[in-house]
Parts: C-alpha cells; sequence; structure tokens
C-alpha cells in the first residue's frame, strides 16, 4: 500500500478511539454535566470487555455472538461508572470537577488491576481479534484495523447528530443543559435527563476502550494508553464545538496528527531524533486551543457550551 494512503487509514481507527468517548461526553455535556472520568470510563470498558472475552474462551459461540456480549460487557462498565458519576453530581450535586477526576482515578487503578490478571494469560482475549477486525482480519496493511466498531462508532456518532437535532428528547436534553430551572418549569424531568444522558454517555465512551485493545492495538498492554486517549476525547468536544456529527471528521484529524510525529519524518525522508515525537504528539492539543480561541471570539452561541455546564442544579432555587 502507498505509505500516504496507509498513513491515512491508519488515522482513522486510531480517531474511532477519540470519537466514542468524545461522542459519549457530547451526551453528558449536552445534559449540563462535565465528566472529566472519560478517560477512567474509557479504561473500565476496555477491562470489562476483555474480562467477558476471557470468560467466553473455548466456550464454541458464533463469533458475532462473542463480538456481541463483549460489546455489552463494555457498555454495562460504562454505565455502571457513569451510574456512579450521575448518584454523587446529580443527586448528592458534589462537584463535577473533583468527581470526574476521581472516577479517572479509580477507573484506571481498577482497569490495571483487572488487566495484570489477564495478561499472564492474554490469548484467552486476544483470540478475539479477527472477530472484531472483520472484515478486515485477513489484511497485513492499515485496513486490518477498520473492523466492525469503526462503522459502529461513526453509525452511533451519526444517531447521537439526529437525536439531538431532530427529536423532541434531543430537543429537551437541549433545554435542560441550557436552563434546566426554565425545563423544570415546563414539566421536562431535569434529573431523569442527566441521569440517562450520563449513563448513555458513558457507555458509549466506554466501548472506545474496548475499540482500542481489541481492534487498534491488539496488544495485551494497550490499556496502559487508554487514560491518555481519554483525554484527548474530552478535549475533541471541544474542537467539534460540541457537536457530534463533527466528531467524525475531528476524529479523523486528531489521528493524523497524532501519528503525524512518528508518520510525516518517515514520509518526507526527514532524519528526526525521536525524543521529539512525544512533542509533536502535542498537536491535537494545540489545536484544540486554537479552535478554543477562534469560537471565543467569534461569540457565536451556538458553538459555545451548555449555559449550565458544570453548574449543580437546585430545584427549590428556581
Amino acid at each position: 500500500m502507498n505509505p500516504i494512503l496507509d498513513f491515512i487509514i491508519t488515522a482513522i481507527p486510531l480517531g474511532m478511539t477519540f470519537l466514542f468517548g468524545c461522542v459519549g461526553e457530547i451526551l453528558t455535556e449536552k445534559a449540563g454535566h462535565l465528566n472529566l472520568g472519560i478517560p477512567g470510563i474509557m479504561c473500565v470498558g476496555g477491562a470489562c470487555g476483555c474480562l467477558a472475552l476471557k470468560m467466553m474462551y473455548k466456550t464454541g459461540m458464533p463469533w458475532p455472538l462473542v463480538v456481541i456480549i463483549a460489546i455489552l460487557a463494555s457498555l454495562a462498565g460504562g454505565v455502571a461508572m457513569g451510574l456512579v458519576y450521575s448518584f454523587l453530581t446529580v443527586t448528592l450535586k458534589a462537584n463535577q470537577n473533583v468527581t470526574g477526576l476521581a472516577m479517572t482515578t479509580f477507573g484506571v487503578g481498577l482497569t490495571k488491576f483487572i488487566m495484570s490478571k489477564l495478561s499472564i494469560k492474554s490469548i484467552q482475549y486476544l483470540y478475539a481479534l479477527k472477530f472484531f477486525r472483520f472484515p478486515f482480519h485477513n489484511r497485513t496493511d492499515a485496513l486490518k484495523y477498520c473492523g466492525i466498531m469503526v462503522f459502529l462508532g461513526v453509525a452511533i456518532a451519526l444517531a447521537a447528530a439526529f437525536v439531538l437535532a431532530k427529536t423532541r428528547v434531543g430537543l429537551h436534553l437541549r433545554a435542560v443543559g441550557e436552563n434546566p430551572a426554565t425545563a423544570d418549569a415546563v414539566g421536562i424531568n431535569v434529573t431523569r435527563y442527566k441521569y440517562v444522558a450520563t449513563l448513555v454517555g458513558s457507555g458509549i465512551a466506554a466501548l472506545g476502550g474496548l475499540f482500542y485493545i481489541m481492534d487498534y492495538a491488539g496488544s495485551y498492554e494497550a490499556y496502559k494508553s487508554i487514560e491518555a486517549f481519554g483525554w484527548l476525547a474530552v478535549a475533541l468536544v471541544i474542537f467539534t464545538v460540541w457537536k457530534p456529527h463533527l466528531s467524525i471528521i475531528g476524529a479523523f484529524i486528531f489521528g493524523l496528527l497524532y501519528i503525524a510525529g512518528s508518520r510525516i519524518p518517515t514520509l518526507l525522508g526527514i532524519e528526526m531524533d525521536m525524543s521529539a515525537t512525544p512533542l509533536l504528539q502535542m498537536l491535537p492539543y494545540v489545536v484544540t486551543i486554537l479552535v478554543l480561541i477562534i469560537s471565543s471570539v467569534r461569540k457565536k452561541r451556538e458553538n459555545q457550551p451548555p449555559a449550565s455546564l458544570g453548574v449543580p442544579y437546585f430545584r427549590e432555587e428556581r
């Protein structure tokens, strides 16, 4: 395969890791909650999916069922983390920033514990690589990473965009995020929307961890990198100005920028010190800052975060 084409195709599945986390966080933030626990949730999602795959090892299940159960296990892990976050921030009105950071710390630690036990016999969950990489599992080039979950990620992003923009549920959710007191006054159950949006968002974000381990990386040590990608997913939310359909393009751009440090010098035939690669991997963050500055200067309301983002809602104060 042409090196430039290989570079572009490799960026697509890498970007999908960011896409799952980004779409999940967008749904959560549309309800007015800033969940900085996304990196930890992605880690737990990957660990739960791999644990389910280990349990199905040599059971003789049809491969589509193996993939579905692993995805459901990952979703369940994300939802469980989202439930804890929701209880603390929605019901108990805990500080969202502190709670999110605590969830990330807990999620990363729990994942390291689970995966360290599984990695002793890594084949007991990595056997499913060919299942997740269908229909390109026989390829030897970058296309082998564009498996089932790449299409699933794009479908989820488009579905989220449709729900937010074209349905009554999306209208209510946006109302809750902009002004929960007004939404409450017209009969919208603010607490329910906050809980559901956070649980669904957390479940979607968790799939990013499973995808990275069982498709893109395909390594029993891949879980060690998920936390960093989780923070990039949070940054991607700002980059795509809280619009799920734009997150598809944004995820691809982030994928390109992230691997640019190791690919572009080679493509251009430039000798570069390997120590410069981590510096070049900062490009997605730099671009996000530029987008944030531009969107702030333009002051267009549709490019701003929900008005009540990060602010707890006290019903008795409305």
